[in-house]
């Protein structure tokens, strides 16, 4: 039985988790302590620096857009910065539907979410693949994050468990973590009705679908979308095993 806790107890960061202990490709569990998904981590104490750094953490990679990194920029010792930004597309449009007087409504998030999630498929993919490259570099310990460590973070995640042959349930199982783990900032002020706000900050089961959707019907499943445009091919998928997963026992 595997004593490691998925959830990390951090004070400056409530999304961040372990992507290991699942069952993967033949079986093989993915090995604990090696990626980690987050929120953003320029709210961490010198407490959870020191955390970080008895598990070993080497690498992180960054999704936010330019403005949000640059707005809570970050810097851990020993650990290797990596900016592979993808804009908040959400926010830019409900700032536009604001300006031109239209009124964000639940379906509308609902639908502008979903939209979002068909965009890393189609618009995203050179960011998601330079993830993959990180990974399959070294297995140093990794976090991999954006600014609620929900959306650009989730998408990205499920393609790692399932490239490494987790289950698509169980895939949206750890997806949906999110929801009683991540907090949203006190500080947020918005003139958005509450039941907006629960569509933008958390995520729900239709989004990653809409974006696992979009990855069948347009590009022919997961492996095939993995190798033809994240350049994640059957010898990258069998060394990600070998980096990730747990030996076979004998």
């Amino acid at each position: 039985m595997d004593d490691f806790s998925r959830s990390l107890s951090l004070a400056g960061a409530s999304n961040f988790r372990d992507l290991g202990g699942y069952a993967g490709r033949d079986g093989r569990i993915v090995r604990w302590r090696r990626i980690f998904r987050s929120d953003h981590l320029a709210g961490l104490t010198p407490q959870d620096a020191h955390v970080l750094a008895e598990l070993g953490l080497a690498r992180a990679v960054d999704f936010r857009g330019r403005v949000e990194s640059s707005a809570l920029s970050y810097a851990l010792p020993d650990v290797r910065y990596y900016a592979l930004p993808i804009e908040p597309t959400v926010v830019q449009r409900a700032k536009e539907m604001a300006q031109t007087g239209q009124r964000m409504t639940e379906p509308k998030a609902v639908e502008l979410m979903q939209d979002t999630y068909r965009a890393f498929v189609s618009d995203n993919a050179a960011q998601f693949a330079g993830l993959f490259e990180q990974l399959l570099a070294e297995d140093t310990p990794l976090v991999f994050h954006c600014t609620a460590g929900k959306d650009r973070t989730g998408f990205a995640a499920a393609l790692i468990l399932l490239a490494l042959g987790v289950d698509r349930d169980v895939v949206m199982q750890d997806y949906l973590l999110t929801n009683g783990l991540y907090r949203r900032p006190e500080s947020l002020k918005s003139s958005a009705p509450e039941e907006v706000l629960n569509v933008i900050w958390r995520v729900r089961e239709d989004f990653l679908q809409a974006a696992l959707q979009a990855v069948d019907r347009d590009h022919g499943g997961v492996q095939r979308y993995l190798e033809r445009r994240l350049g994640v091919d059957e010898a990258a998928r069998r060394r990600l095993a070998d980096l990730y997963l747990q030996p076979y026992r004998v």
